[in-house]
């Protein structure tokens, strides 16, 4: 049994997230910790809420909250949407716990005690109109690199060059949009990434099996331009993890807090620690998937995200884990992915455009959008929701082809036969065909899951269920049964298997069907098919089962139609 960590990037705290966050880094990585279970493996699910920084400030203010108050009710939204949407977290942590306090100000610590942390005086920029120091990416401008006219002062998101406030051309604030701005003399701490530039390289060249687009962002944040720079870790907000030396205080950085980028990526280790304390578990049960001391050597640790954070992923938060000198796991394998976009533009959560996760469930249940999501998933280059390849998809994939089968069996089955699994006849070359091509395809399928390609699992499974389609339409039970029963019994006990075959392989995309299909057929057998025959014999003559209710509705024209204007400018 293998020992697997996963760690989607945690959402932030202002709001609920679009569809394009969900298949970003949850959804698949949902997907690969349930296919990790389901084979038996032994896997902690890792994901939390970010909660510091400037942001959360703004959105506090904005609903008239204190921020704390804020973030410990949009952490209660954020979890219960996920839950619905079926993310089988082990934990959903948060940021701003004592735990991630306590251990993103030992790493502090650690950081400066090998010598990797430097103060420096430097010129930050100051908002008259808004009374405070702007975050970097509450100052926008024109980027010097690209010209994009958007950039942010901490990266341009048209060309991803990591920028400073001070490179911006034309700034301007980002909360009031004045440009009344004057640069003032502060102190803060600098991670010193560039002494770490060497050893990060040659980490990221033995990741041979990480997907092109997060090999090519992490070079090319090392060696173009200037190459890997220095980075702050410190802020000037009220709100945040004070800065401290462990446990020691840091002298000159009173009321400062470190950057939510500094202590965002060890909420990963921390929700490990909340996790152990939530469920009555001592240090060593948490320590056991993070320290390598600890017994942590053994633990393949995958993590899944958006391209807009491979380089914190790639650079920073190795950085700080390297830079610890203690024996922290590092990952294995970074999943990346592209966007998704909406219906001709973009999603977008200042305007409102786009299918917003509680929106989505609202008229939908979680496995139809589940479904589109992953079999669509952004991986070699962005993609694009439209209503119309959405429609398309949930009739013919969902209904179609798997609700179709499960209904036409059971149905037949129960007419024919009553509501038990048939006994009687045995199986012919038809059925032997169909068992070897479910066993390649079951083995292509555990191949790409395994690789983590997501469309391509999804094509292999949805082959897997036109198969059964195509068995059933070529065998034709209901006529066979008027010459010969017993053979038609031995087609209907195949197909009434291929139920429970298909709920325990298409659980890890659609896992309320799954479900459903599994109760209709009266089996808690969720084990894995190790052999197609013994698999299509699970259920065995006279086993009961119930017809279910219809598991995918089609989606008709109008609703179409009406969604998509529903969707198509702010939220209501």
């Amino acid at each position: 049994m293998a020992r697997i960590l996963i760690t989607s990037a945690i959402p932030y705290i202002n709001g609920i997230k679009h569809l394009g966050n969900l298949i970003g880094s949850q959804l698949p990585a949902d997907l690969y910790a349930r296919y990790q279970r389901g084979r038996g493996n032994e896997v902690m699910f890792l994901c939390a809420t970010d909660e510091h920084g400037t942001p959360a400030e703004l959105a506090a203010a904005k609903a008239g909250k204190p921020v704390a108050e804020y973030c410990a009710e949009m952490h209660a939204v954020q979890s219960d949407i996920a839950r619905r949407f079926g993310l089988s977290f082990d934990h959903f942590g948060r940021s701003s716990s004592p735990q991630n306090h306590k251990l993103t100000q030992h790493f502090a610590g650690k950081l400066a005690e090998n010598g990797l942390i430097r103060e420096v005086s430097e010129k930050q920029v100051y908002s008259k109109a808004d009374g405070r120091f702007l975050p970097d990416r509450y100052i926008e401008g024109t980027c010097p690199n690209c010209g994009y006219e958007k950039a942010r002062g901490d990266q341009c998101e048209n060309c991803t060059k990591q920028l400073d406030p001070t490179d911006l051309i034309n700034p301007r604030s980002a909360i009031s949009g004045s440009t009344d701005l004057e640069v003032r003399e502060t102190k803060h701490l600098y991670l010193r990434q560039s002494e770490m530039k060497d050893q990060l390289d040659q980490w990221i060249d033995s990741k041979t099996d990480w997907p092109v687009l997060t090999t090519s962002i992490a070079k090319k944040w090392l060696h173009d331009g200037d190459g890997l720079q220095d980075r702050g870790i410190t802020r000037d907000l009220d709100w945040g993890i004070p800065v401290r030396k462990g446990e020691d205080d840091w002298p000159g950085m009173e009321g400062k807090v470190f950057y939510v980028w500094f202590d965002a990526p060890i909420e990963y280790i921390a929700c490990a620690g909340e996790w152990a304390e939530a469920n009555g578990k001592s240090d060593a049960d948490w320590e056991r998937w993070w320290r390598t001391d600890k017994g942590a050597d053994d633990v393949r640790y995958v993590q899944f995200m958006g391209k807009d954070n491979v380089p914190f992923h790639t650079l920073s938060f190795p950085a700080t884990i390297l830079g610890s000198g203690e024996p922290w796991k590092m990952v294995d394998h970074l999943k990346s992915f592209n966007y998704l976009n909406y219906d001709g533009g973009q999603f977008s959560t200042s305007q409102g455009r786009g299918v917003f996760m509680d929106q989505a469930l609202d008229i939908l249940p979680a496995d139809y959008w589940r479904w589109w999501l992953l079999s669509h998933a952004p991986e070699s280059s962005d993609a694009e929701f439209t209503w119309e390849n959405f429609q398309a998809s949930v009739n013919k994939d969902l209904a179609d082809v798997l609700g179709n089968f499960v209904s036409r069996i059971t149905k037949f089955c129960r007419s024919k036969f009553g509501e038990a699994v048939p006994e009687g006849g045995n199986w012919g070359e038809r059925e032997e065909a169909l068992i070897a091509e479910l066993t390649t395809r079951i083995r292509e399928y555990e191949r790409q899951m395994e690789a983590m390609e997501v469309r391509k699992s999804a094509a292999t499974l949805r082959a897997i269920w036109v198969a059964g389609n195509e068995y059933l339409q070529n065998a034709a039970p209901w006529t066979v049964f008027k010459t010969d029963p017993e053979q038609a019994a031995a087609q209907v006990r195949l197909g009434l298997n291929l139920i429970r075959l298909y709920a325990v392989l298409s659980a890890p995309f659609i896992p309320e069907s799954a479900a459903r299909m599994m109760v209709a057929m009266g089996s808690d057998d969720w084990s894995w098919p190790g052999d197609a025959t013994q698999a299509l014999g699970a259920l065995p003559a006279g086993h009961a089962f119930t017809v279910p209710e219809v598991l995918f509705a089609k989606i008709t024209d109008e609703q179409r139609e009406e969604w998509q204007g529903r969707f198509a400018g702010q939220r209501t």
